[in-house]
């Protein structure tokens, strides 16, 4: 009986220290899958303008008739780039509405190009988009740098590229607020951090 007690007891040592193991081994996995999933970000490939530079400043006109001019100083704009033949843009468009609900201090802007007038309107009014500007302008979009959609631009309220990069996800998209409020160009940025004297503090530029 006492020999069955000791093998009994040993044998619940063993599967004890042989499941710490296992979850040592499983953490430590972890910490590796972590390390090796860099945070998402949208994807930079412009070679026309780049974070930090001042953002062109192009008068342009709304669908509605109103003038504005994208680019000036005075107050924090994010400016997608969309297109009405895109399925991504569309799929992107709640996220886009749902972000305005939340960064309350920056203007949310919609732009394309294109001379096919009747089929933006279509567009703004299928999808619900009345309550945001909507501008068609070629020059915009190459001013901007823009290649592929859908893309996405966040001008900073001193007027200069916040961040921006071609949006695919909810994630991409949230992304260029989160590396305005890091003060970094992009997320990736957050595991490659840039010059500290480059860096922009958004602090510095809220009332």
């Amino acid at each position: 009986m006492t020999t069955w007690l000791v093998v009994a007891v040993a044998l619940l040592w063993f599967i004890v220290i042989a499941l710490s193991l296992a979850v040592f081994a499983l953490t430590r996995q972890i910490g590796v899958l972590y390390e090796r999933v860099a945070p998402a970000g949208a994807l930079m490939v412009n070679q026309t303008i780049k974070v930090g530079d001042n953002a062109p400043e192009i008068a342009v006109e709304t669908l509605a008739g109103s003038p504005m001019k994208i680019g000036a100083p005075g107050k924090a704009a994010l400016v997608f780039f969309v297109a009405p033949d895109c399925p991504i843009c569309k799929s992107l468009l709640p996220i886009f509405k749902s972000l305005s609900q939340v960064e309350t201090d920056c203007d949310f802007i919609l732009a394309s190009d294109g001379d096919t007038l009747k089929e933006h309107e279509a567009y703004v009014t299928s999808n619900k988009l009345g309550g945001f500007p909507y501008v068609l302008s070629e020059l915009l979009g190459r001013s901007y740098g823009v290649a592929k959609l859908p893309y996405a631009v966040l001008i900073r309220p001193d007027g200069k590229i916040g961040s921006m990069g071609i949006v695919n996800s909810r994630e991409h998209l949230e992304s260029l607020f989160e590396a305005e409020a890091l003060g970094i160009a992009s997320l990736q940025d957050y595991l490659n951090p840039p010059d500290p004297v480059a860096i922009y503090d958004p602090e510095e530029h809220r009332s």
